[in-house]
């Protein structure tokens, strides 16, 4: 049994659907209840009455302790990959409300089976967030250890921050008096980052479509957080690796590896672990404590600490494509791929010689960073935009800040320090706002005033004295897997407006899909697969024994951009019916020439992999579902 406990100010949840046939009858009405302590409950396999009893013993203690005498069982499967079956979960459910109400504790249970839509308001005392797991192995029915916490992210949760709206113009709005007509996004986002309710309770559109896609899928046999990817979510991973790599390359950055694992005693990186707020992975070998990377801050730092350069090599630029960086996220926050505890991070840093180099490199990297996305296929209106800086950095570079709201030519939440605790002065990061109202960070880069001292990096400066380096770390995309979420979420939410998901033409697995009408086309429509192929775009064949119409409707379903069915019409006039996706599946007349030169026209400038699985249908196994 897996339950996540919070202790919330208030819960409202309603009923949407039915997900089993096992569902209880329940009304679909919301419900609202205050001063709660929230269960999210997953029960599983082997569990039995035994581990019920355990758990409400420990519950009854817990909630003497913050003397509060009231509970929802909330039923929630997508804390554990090892869920026991419908009528077991339901069982257990119910003895973990009976015994609840044996121990007068005020008790309500939400409705086992169903899809439901909630709010919750979580508390921000050390308590309010709990996770335990009980199995039938009394050697692990202890609460999890709690992961080594950084100070950053002790301090994370007492920092004061003051919200504003930044306009491009440069004038600074207390949150509270801004109108946000016109900004529901921003708007989502400010209540998002102000309230910091990271936990996510519900399945995500992207996770549905992942699996459904057979882009990605959880790894039973890992550690949550922890993905695996089939061929197609390779491929597609894969080129936006290259892509952003490449870009990465016209920059002036110099591509680097590192180590995953660093010993937790060495002193600058003890220090800096500190000034970090992440969780960390440990693990132990001989004589040293390790911890897996977050980032690729410490390989890059030390690397440069051992490097040579003077002013005339700046700002040095070092960038690396951290497959993986690691980051133990609280369990009840681990989501598909919106947040993870294992990711493929793109990092650049580059060392400054003195605040203007870095105002200066920062403009251009914050610039290049509204291409990368508008490129992979995400525009300013899919994006919202955090500037973070202290009071004392907005009021001495007022100029500059505006400069940056300019830029981006929206307004954008602006989150004023009184005091600088992180490493940085200044911060900014570019967001995307889902389907369930959560943000999730894309692009970032820092203005790091420590580290250089920290990690004792000097350059040479004009009068050839030893120096310390201003440092500027930045991710022009942030996490691929997040990238992939973000385009996933994008293309539900345009489809619940009516428009045809689909993933960027470059990115889409099969790009074009070509149906025999019957078996005595086959050869033709093997000759033209192969012209396509030559032109570097991918397509593939259905040569199932299926109907047409299934055969189209599967294509769609594949969100496959181009369709194309050939008979004895196109056989004998050259012409082809091609059926646009992002056109909503509106058929045209195209010669093949026409087709491929659009497709190469859209697809410029764009990394290229071959198809990922065989091009004949019937020779591809079937990963999900």
């Amino acid at each position: 049994m897996r339950i996540l406990q919070l202790h919330a100010n208030f819960i409202e949840f309603k009923p949407i659907k039915k997900e089993i046939k096992l569902a209880e009858e329940t009304e679909k009405k919301e419900k609202r209840i205050e001063q709660v302590v929230v269960l999210f409950v997953a029960i599983e396999k082997d569990d039995k009455i035994s581990i019920v009893n355990r758990a409400i013993e420990e519950l009854t203690g817990f909630l003497k302790n913050l003397k509060v005498n009231k509970i929802l069982i909330y039923p929630f499967a997508h804390l554990s990959s090892n869920l026991a079956e419908p009528n077991e979960a339901l069982k257990l459910l119910k003895e973990v409300e009976k015994q609840a109400k044996d121990n007068n504790i005020e008790t309500f249970r939400a409705p086992f089976g169903w899809t439901k839509q909630f709010t919750i308001s979580i508390k921000g005392h050390p308590l309010a967030e709990q996770s335990r797991s009980y199995s039938a192995s009394p050697d692990k029915n202890r609460q999890r250890k709690k992961p080594n916490i950084s100070k950053a992210l002790k301090a994370e949760q007492k920092l004061k921050s003051f919200w504003h709206i930044l306009d491009p113009k440069g004038f600074l709005t207390p949150v509270e008096d801004f109108k946000f007509k016109g900004y529901k996004n921003l708007e989502l986002f400010s209540k998002y980052e102000i309230t910091k309710a990271r936990t996510s309770c519900e399945m995500p559109p992207h996770v549905t479509l992942m699996k459904r896609l057979e882009i990605a899928d959880y790894e039973e046999g890992s550690d949550p957080g922890n993905i695996r990817w089939y061929p197609k979510g390779r491929m597609i991973k894969s080129l936006l690796e290259q892509f952003i790599t490449d870009r990465m390359n016209k920059y002036g950055a110099m591509e680097v590896e590192t180590p995953i694992m660093y010993d937790f005693n060495h002193p600058s990186l003890s220090d800096y672990l500190h000034r970090f707020p992440a969780r960390q992975y440990t693990l132990n070998s001989e004589d040293k404590e390790l911890f897996l990377r977050f980032a690729a801050c410490f390989g890059q730092f030390l690397m440069i600490h051992d490097t040579q350069f003077s002013y005339k090599q700046m700002p040095l630029k070092v960038y690396e494509l951290t497959r993986y960086s690691f980051r133990r996220e609280k369990s009840g926050e681990v989501c598909g791929l919106r947040r993870l505890r294992a990711f493929t991070m793109p990092d650049c840093h580059a060392f400054c010689t003195d605040l203007n180099q870095a105002k200066k490199e920062f403009k251009t990297r914050f610039k290049l960073s509204i291409d990368v996305l508008q490129e992979i296929g995400l525009t300013k209106e899919d994006y919202e935009i955090a500037l973070r800086f202290t009071k004392e950095f907005y009021e001495e570079n007022k100029e500059f800040i505006t400069q940056i709201a300019k830029l981006f030519d929206k307004p954008l939440l602006a989150e004023l320090w009184e005091e600088r605790f992180f490493y940085f002065r200044l911060k900014w990061d570019a967001n995307f706002i889902d389907n369930q109202k959560k943000a999730a960070a894309l692009s970032t880069d820092q203005i790091d005033v420590e580290n250089a001292k920290r990690y004792n990096i000097n350059y040479i400066d004009e009068k050839g004295e030893k120096k310390h380096p201003l440092i500027l770390h930045w991710s022009p995309s942030g996490a691929i897997e997040r990238v992939i979420y973000a385009l996933l979420e994008k293309a539900y939410k345009g489809q619940q407006k009516g428009k045809s998901p689909m993933l960027p033409l470059w990115l889409s697995p099969t790009q074009v899909r070509l149906i025999p009408i019957s078996d005595a086309y086959i050869n033709k429509v093997v000759e033209i697969s192969q012209k396509i192929a030559s032109q570097c775009i991918r397509v593939d064949i259905d040569d199932r024994a299926l109907t047409l119409q299934k055969k189209v409707r599967g294509a769609e379903k594949e969100w496959v951009p181009y369709i194309i069915v050939v008979g004895q019409k196109e056989v004998d006039s050259g012409v082809l019916s091609v059926r646009d996706r992002n056109n909503n599946g509106k058929v045209e007349k195209k010669e093949l020439s026409q087709l491929i030169n659009s497709i190469k026209t859209q697809i410029q400038n764009k990394p290229f992999k071959p198809l990922p699985l065989p091009v004949n249908l019937t020779k591809r196994p079937q990963f999900y579902g």
